[in-house]
């Protein structure tokens, strides 16, 4: 059973920047990020599927130019760093992962415990 532990959340001004971290037990293809703000819907933040080494990233548009996805292969630990936070980006943020791509939350198998991200104005 594959864990995901994620850490790094926490309260920022607008304009601040937050690293989270999420440590994987083994090797999985894909590796995401989702948040949930609340009373909304969970959505993709950005995504990494690592193969043979290489990294193919997503992000949707409304992320491009504030957040990069990194991996780090040897500890198996993906990151999400995070600039120029808006009281918007305020969310529950979850790494997921499976073998499969990161489109539909409901797709992915394995989720973290998510970890709050608040950004005050």
């Amino acid at each position: 059973q594959e864990q995901l532990l994620e850490s790094g959340g926490g309260s920022v001004q607008a304009g601040g920047s937050l690293r989270l971290s999420c440590r994987a037990s083994s090797y999985i293809y894909s590796m995401c990020w989702f948040r949930q703000p609340p009373g909304k819907e969970r959505e993709v933040v950005a995504a990494i599927y690592t193969a043979f080494g290489d990294h193919i990233r997503y992000y949707p548009d409304s992320m491009k130019g504030r957040v990069t996805i990194s991996r780090d292969n040897a500890d198996n630990t993906l990151y999400l760093e995070m600039n120029n936070l808006k009281p918007e980006d305020t969310a529950i943020y979850y790494c997921a992962a499976d073998s499969s791509d990161c489109k539909v939350p409901s797709d992915l198998t394995y989720w973290g415990q998510g970890t709050q991200v608040t950004v005050s104005s």
